[in-house]
C-alpha cells in the first residue's frame, strides 16, 4: 500500500520525530506528497529563523518522496467532495480536499494526524503516523 504524507506528517519527519522517520523507513518507495502540502511546507521554510536549514532537510526528504501534481481528475474529485460534504452542511478547507482527492485519484492512504476534516471523506483510507 502507498501513502500520501500531509503537511503535518511531513513536517513531523523534518522536526526529527523518531516514529514518523520509522515510517519514512518501512514504507520508503511508496510514500508520495501533494504539490498543496509542499507548499505549505516551503512556508514553515521561510517563516524560520535559519531557513537554508530547513530547505536542505526539506530537500532530503524530497529525495524520499515522489510530489504529485494536481491535474483536472484530482480537481473534479476535490469539488465532489467539497460540495457533498456541503450539501450535509460541513465546510472543510479546500486544500484538505485537494489532498484527499489526490488520494482517491491515486489510490493512496492519506497519512495525517490532524484527520478533522479527512475523516468526513467517503472511502478515504487514512492512518496516523504520530499516535500508532
Amino acid at each position: 500500500m502507498s501513502h500520501l504524507l500531509d503537511t503535518d506528517v511531513a513536517s513531523a519527519y523534518l522536526q526529527g520525530k523518531k516514529q514518523v522517520f520509522n515510517r519514512f523507513v518501512q514504507h520508503g518507495g511508496g510514500l508520495y506528497i501533494s504539490i498543496v502540502s509542499l507548499a505549505e511546507l516551503y512556508s514553515w521554510v521561510y517563516i524560520a529563523g535559519d531557513p537554508a536549514r530547513r530547505e536542505e532537510g526539506l530537500f532530503a526528504m524530497l529525495s524520499d518522496v515522489t510530489v504529485l501534481q494536481l491535474d483536472d481528475e484530482i480537481a473534479r474529485k476535490c469539488g465532489e467532495v467539497r460540495a457533498a460534504l456541503r450539501r450535509q452542511g460541513t465546510k472543510v478547507p479546500t486544500l484538505d480536499m485537494l489532498i484527499a482527492g489526490t488520494a482517491l485519484v491515486n489510490d493512496l492512504t492519506v497519512v495525517t494526524h490532524n484527520q478533522k476534516h479527512f475523516h468526513l471523506v467517503p472511502k478515504l483510507r487514512i492512518e496516523d503516523w504520530l499516535t500508532s
